[in-house]
């Protein structure tokens, strides 16, 4: 697609502000592909004061006209797939397959997922003698990451839109061309003036110009737990609410018993899927002394069929792969042992890094502990199941996980004791209803189905 040089403000595209623009680079042969404007506090202003304007007409709409409005927009979406993908692929390097089934594919049924529910959620409900109404918030403050663009765009446009409140979106400068289509797209659903406005720009300009803004009404970020910390201080300053989905270093539990080679199989591709830019990713593999060696050299083997340039794509730029990289390092540092991959660059050019095996990882390391973002899986052994649990939730986050077991009875049992807002049993499928949001560090509220409708309510009790 042609980038467009300005803001998508009020339903009309609108020159920037400022001058200064921000390049979009394809990671994967890291050349220039596009400029997009780098917004400042006063185009965010802007976007705000026409998000304001809407409210009130939005808000008032019925909830039968909200979910008609999504549907298109779904509809419009789906066309689109392709354009989608393609994008997808140039700003973010994702083999295209894989743009195709989940970059593009996933926000099509997250869309379609609350048109329905904007048709059939109760918005008043009736205790005893009150009737408690559930209203929108307000105007929501979206703040996206670069490494799902346009579901994680779609994960909080959409409940926002089916709440009855207005939105200002900043997506992040890596990947702004999805979040341009995702405009371009609300226009073509025809959704009303203003009910929908975004704003390209830095982080630290555009992004906490949004996050402190006086009339935003909620914030709802996705991104790094740092950044996640400073954004609820800024919103936690003015009182207003905060929607935190955040980092993860989720733990694959394979309990004895368990089919060992698919569990590793899957792991391992959970991991290596997106280049491992997931916050959700099963990075920590655990297996029981017994099979310990096994599970190393299956997953060895497994990683292999993961050729960089072909199934695994870059990372998202330069930064990003130092910092993988550099944990790699840190982890033969620690004394963890690499049985596949390493921190040499496997493809002269592009943001590439090899997909890595660690072995010998012990739950005080550097990589059992914080958040890589890349294709590397670490596995650690545990003695029995206690072990494995203390290990599991053995780190600052919560925020998805698996078990495999023998039976789902076992694996539920274990799931349970976990602290972690999502566990996959046994291979469980991805499901757009279910909440999902961590525990800890990882986050606070959810995104998703009716759960993530809620979070764009605020409640009034009328008794009589």
């Amino acid at each position: 697609m042609k980038a467009h040089d300005g803001m998508y403000i009020g339903g009309a595209w609108r020159p920037a502000a400022g001058t200064d623009t921000i390049a979009v680079v394809n990671p994967a042969d890291e050349q220039v592909i596009a400029h997009v404007p780098a917004g400042t506090a006063a185009d965010v202003d802007d976007a705000v004061r026409a998000a304001r304007a809407a409210f009130p007409g939005w808000a008032a709409t019925p909830p039968a006209e909200r979910a008609a409005r999504l549907g298109a927009l779904r509809d419009v979406l789906a066309a689109r797939k392709d354009e989608i993908a393609a994008t997808v692929t140039a700003e973010l390097g994702s083999p295209l397959p894989m743009s195709q089934a989940v970059h593009a594919g996933v926000p099509v049924l997250v869309a379609g997922s609350y048109a329905e529910l904007a048709a059939t959620y109760a918005f008043e409900e009736r205790h005893g003698n009150s009737t408690v109404l559930l209203e929108p918030v307000g105007v929501v403050g979206a703040i996206t990451p670069w490494n799902y663009p346009l579901h994680q765009i779609v994960a909080k446009v959409a409940p926002a839109l089916a709440a009855g409140c207005t939105v200002v979106l900043k997506p992040a400068e890596d990947t702004p061309l999805t979040a341009q289509l995702f405009a371009e797209a609300t226009e073509e659903a025809g959704l009303p003036a203003g009910v929908f406005n975004l704003v390209t720009g830095l982080g630290p300009v555009a992004g906490q110009a949004l996050a402190g803004h006086q009339d935003v009404d909620l914030v709802s970020f996705t991104g790094s737990t740092a950044v996640g910390k400073r954004i609820g201080a800024t919103a936690g300053g003015a009182v207003k609410r905060v929607a935190l989905e955040l980092g993860g270093k989720s733990a694959n539990v394979i309990l004895p018993g368990a089919d060992l080679a698919k569990a590793v199989n899957v792991g391992v591709a959970n991991v290596m899927s997106n280049s491992g830019q997931t916050c959700s990713a099963w990075t920590r593999m655990l297996v029981d002394a017994d099979r310990y060696e096994e599970a190393v050299a299956l997953a060895a083997s497994a990683v292999a069929k993961y050729v960089p340039g072909e199934r695994v794509g870059p990372l998202v730029n330069a930064k990003q792969r130092a910092r993988v990289r550099g944990y790699i390092e840190k982890g033969v540092e620690e004394g963890a042992r690499i049985v596949a991959g390493g921190p040499e660059a496997p493809l002269p050019a592009g943001y590439y890094v090899s997909p890595t095996v660690f072995a010998d990882v012990t739950p005080e390391m550097t990589i059992a502990q914080e958040e890589i973002f890349g294709p590397v899986v670490s596995i650690l052994k545990y003695e029995d199941e206690d072990d494995a649990l203390r290990i599991a939730n053995g780190t600052v986050y919560g925020l998805a996980g698996a078990v495999w077991a023998a039976g789902d009875a076992e694996a539920v049992a274990f799931a349970r004791r976990m602290d972690t807002g999502q566990v996959d049993i046994n291979g469980g499928r991805f499901n757009p209803l279910a909440p999902f949001g961590g525990y800890k560090q990882s986050g606070v509220g959810r995104e998703l189905g009716s759960h993530g409708l809620a979070e764009y309510l605020q409640t009034k009790s009328l008794q009589f």
